[in-house]
């Protein structure tokens, strides 16, 4: 394959991008960093705060590049009226974004960077996603079995929560879930063809 040449390395936590990166039946390794600091300044547009998050990570690990690796970085965030929903804090955080998430459209913004000693390309991609109504006793079964405190707007799109309260899907369900493997798969080809 056209990355055989190249180590590829993915700088995430999240077993759902580990999961995605996998399906490209591309060798990877995963390397994290402790205490990467995701504060964004309070002027740029929040549509950009995913992609800006992404290439500041990227410059966590840029350093420690040899000449054959490409780094991958993402961050996800939800958008809904003007406001980030990032990972929640506690149950009452999920609690309140998921409640209002109940009946409305968000998006999905996932930022990516791919980082070599050469050159750095990075992207974000967008998908509206539709809930239908979901009531209290839906939303606290929800999260007590799942748990979703790691996770962008308290929610996991393949989880439970996912087949009973999405309604419509805009744009790519992988970037849901974390990574926009199709994009992430075109600019890793262009990536190593320039």
């Amino acid at each position: 394959m056209k990355f055989d040449n190249y180590n590829i390395i993915l700088a995430s936590n999240s077993p759902r991008r580990r999961e995605l990166l996998s399906g490209l039946d591309v060798d990877y390794e995963v390397r994290i960093l402790d205490n990467i600091d995701e504060s964004y300044p309070n002027d740029i547009p929040l549509e950009d705060v995913a992609e800006y998050l992404a290439i500041k990570k990227a410059n966590s690990y840029a350093n420690g590049l040899l000449d054959n690796e490409i780094l991958i970085t993402a961050d996800t965030i939800v958008l809904i009226d003007n406001e980030i929903y990032g990972k929640p804090k506690d149950k009452a955080d999920a609690l309140r974004m998921l409640n209002g998430m109940s009946n409305k459209t968000h998006r999905v913004i996932t930022g990516v960077c791919l980082v070599s000693t050469q050159k750095s390309v990075s992207f974000s991609s967008t998908t509206s996603v539709t809930f239908g109504s979901l009531d209290e006793g839906e939303i606290n079964y929800y999260i007590d079995k799942y748990k979703p405190y790691d996770k962008a707007g308290s929610y996991g799109v393949q989880e439970w929560i996912g087949y009973v309260g999405v309604k419509h899907i805009e744009g790519s369900y992988y970037n849901v879930m974390g990574l926009p493997i199709y994009r992430v798969y075109e600019e890793l080809k262009k990536f190593v063809e320039q």
